[in-house]
C-alpha cells in the first residue's frame, strides 16, 4: 500500500501542471531544467525544498531567476543563501544586490558570513584561500535548516565551462578516474544538483542581456595567479583557437570519467564483499587481488571513511606497507582525520583517542554514550545476557585498570581479561576503550567477551543484552 501511495505521489508531481510545457515556458533554458527537476525530483516529497547557492554573479542570478519562474509550474520550494566571505571590499554591495534580487522574486534569503584564510597554511596561498573559501561555502549551505529540516538538495549554478575547467585543472594534478569524472549533475550522497553542467556561459550570457537580468562581476575572477583562473583565461583561448568545440568535448570526456569511476566503484564494492567485516579489511584475500585492483579497493574504502584520496605515491606506499611490514609491526599511517592500522592480517581505520578514566553509573537507560565517544546499548532479553533475576537495578561502568580476571565459561577457569581479549583477537588500541560492566563490585559483564558465570540469564529468565558499539572504527 505504501508504494501504490509513493507512486500516486510522484504521478502527482510529474502532472501538476497548470499549463503545458511549450504554453509556460517559451526559451531553451527553461524547457530544460523544468525537464532536469521534473527527472531528478519525483522521488521526493510533494513540494520539495531546493537551496540554491547564491554568489550574486552571472551563473546564479541567471538560475534564480530560471528556478523562480520554473516554480511557478513546479511544486517546489525555493530558498538561497549568499556566503559572504569578505575577500573583496565590494563584498557588501554583493551580499545588498543579492538581497534585493531575492526580495524581487519572493525567494527567500540568508547571508551567512564567514572568516577565510584565518588558517596560517592559507595565507601566502591563493589555492589555499580558494579552497578554503569553498569549503566554508559548502559547510554553510549544508548546515541550513528550513524549520530544523534539511533542503532536499543544494543546487549550484556550475556550468559547462566549469565542467571543462574542471576536467583541465584535475589533468595537470595528475588525478585519476574519480578526478576526472569532475562534477556530477546530480550527487544524491551530498543532496547536490548542478542543472546547467551542459549549459555554456554564453548561453548564460545570452540569456540575461536578453531578459535584462543584472548581476554582480567578481574583480577576483581576473586574478590569474588562481589556477583556475589562468586556465579559463590564458590556457582555455589557445584551445578553442584551434578546437572550436573545447569546452563541449572536455564536459563529455567528463562524463565519460564519471560512468568509468561508476564501474570501478561497483568493482571495487564486490571486492569487498568478503573481506570487509566491522569496517577492517583481510589483508590476506587483499593480496590476492591484482595491484590495481587492491588500490581500488583502498580508494573505495577510504572514500566511505570520508577521507580524500591520497596521491598516487602516497597510496603505493600504503599498500607496500599493508602487504610487506612484519606482522607484528605496529602500523599507523595518518589519513586526515583517522589512522590505518594493521593487526593479525587485519586493516584497520581507526580514529586517535585517549583513554581518559571514566566511572558511570547504567539506572535503566536504553543506551549510555561513553566518553570515548562509542555506545552501550542495553536490550532485554529472554534467557540470554546478564540475569535481571539478580535483582540489577543499577549498574557500574567504567574502564580498565589493568589485571582484571573473567570467568564467563563455567568449563573453563578464571582468564585474565587480557589473555581473554588477545584470545578474540581484539585489536590493542580497542582493548584500552572496552567498558567493562559491574554489579556489587563484581565484574559481571564484559561487553562482546560474555557474562561472568553465575550471573547469566538461564533458558526463560529475563535477562539484560548489552552491547559496545566502539566509535575506533
Amino acid at each position: 500500500m505504501a508504494n501504490s501511495k509513493k507512486s500516486l505521489k510522484n504521478s502527482a508531481f510529474l502532472n501538476r501542471k497548470a499549463k503545458s510545457e511549450t504554453e509556460t515556458f517559451t526559451h531553451p533554458l527553461s524547457l530544460q531544467l523544468n525537464a532536469f527537476l521534473v527527472k531528478n525530483l519525483r522521488t521526493t516529497d510533494s513540494k520539495p525544498t531546493l537551496l540554491l547557492a547564491l554568489s550574486g554573479g552571472l551563473d546564479s542570478i541567471v538560475l534564480l531567476h530560471l528556478l523562480a519562474e520554473v516554480r511557478v509550474s513546479l511544486p517546489f520550494e525555493l530558498h538561497a543563501m549568499h556566503v559572504h566571505h569578505g575577500l573583496s571590499n565590494n563584498a557588501d554591495t554583493w551580499a545588498e544586490f543579492c538581497s534585493a534580487q531575492c526580495q524581487q522574486l519572493h525567494v527567500p534569503l540568508q547571508i551567512v558570513h564567514v572568516n577565510v584564510a584565518q588558517n596560517p597554511d592559507y595565507k601566502n596561498s591563493e589555492q589555499g584561500i580558494e579552497a578554503e573559501a569553498r569549503q566554508l561555502r559548502y559547510n554553510a549551505l549544508f548546515a541550513y535548516t528550513v524549520e530544523d529540516k534539511v533542503p532536499d538538495f543544494v543546487v549550484t549554478a556550475h556550468h559547462q565551462d566549469d565542467q571543462a575547467e574542471t576536467l583541465l585543472l584535475q589533468l595537470f594534478r595528475g588525478a585519476g578516474v574519480k578526478g576526472l569524472s569532475s562534477m556530477a549533475a546530480v550527487d544524491t550522497v551530498r543532496r547536490l544538483l548542478r542543472p546547467l553542467l551542459n549549459v555554456s556561459r554564453q548561453t548564460l550570457h545570452e540569456y540575461a542581456v536578453l531578459h535584462h537580468i543584472k548581476w554582480c562581476d567578481d574583480e577576483s575572477n581576473d586574478n590569474t595567479q588562481y589556477d583556475r583562473n589562468f586556465v579559463r583565461h590564458e590556457v582555455m583561448p589557445v584551445l578553442e583557437s584551434r578546437f572550436k568545440s573545447i569546452k563541449t568535448v572536455l564536459a563529455r570526456t567528463a562524463s565519460h570519467m564519471a560512468e568509468a569511476s561508476e564501474l570501478l566503484e561497483a568493482l571495487a564494492a564486490k571486492d569487498a564483499e568478503n573481506m570487509l567485516l566491522e569496517n577492517s579489511f583481510c589483508l590476506q584475500e587483499l593480496s590476492e587481488l591484482s595491484a590495481a585492483r587492491a588500490k581500488n579497493v583502498l580508494r573505495w574504502w577510504f572514500a566511505q571513511n570520508g577521507l580524500a584520496m591520497p596521491a598516487a605515491e602516497h597510496l603505493n606506499e600504503i599498500v607496500e606497507q599493508l602487504f610487506n611490514s612484519r606482522k607484528d609491526a605496529d602500523l599507523n599511517i595518518k589519513l586526515q582525520h583517522l589512522y590505518l592500522r594493521k593487526y593479525q592480517q587485519r586493516a584497520y581505520l581507526c580514529e586517535d583517542k585517549t583513554a581518559e578514566p571514566f566511572d558511570m553509573v547504567w539506572d535503566g537507560e536504553a543506551e549510555l554514550t561513553l566518553p570515548s565517544g562509542g555506545k552501550l546499548l542495553f536490550k532485554p532479553v529472554v534467557g540470554a545476557g546478564l540475569a535481571l533475576k539478580q535483582g540489577v537495578t543499577k549498574l557500574r561502568i567504567t574502564n580498565r585498570n589493568g589485571g582484571e580476571r573473567f570467568k564467563p565459561d563455567a568449563l573453563r577457569p578464571t582468564r585474565t581479561l587480557k589473555y581473554l581479549l588477545q584470545e578474540l583477537n581484539m585489536p590493542p588500541w580497542q582493548r584500552m576503550y572496552i567498558p567493562l560492566i559491574y554489579w556489587e563490585d563484581k565484574l559481571a559483564c564484559v561487553p562482546g567477551v560474555g557474562v561472568a558465570y553465575g550471573l547469566q540469564a538461564q533458558a526463560n529468565e529475563p535477562g539484560l543484552e548489552i552491547i559496545w558499539q566502539d566509535s575506533a572504527y
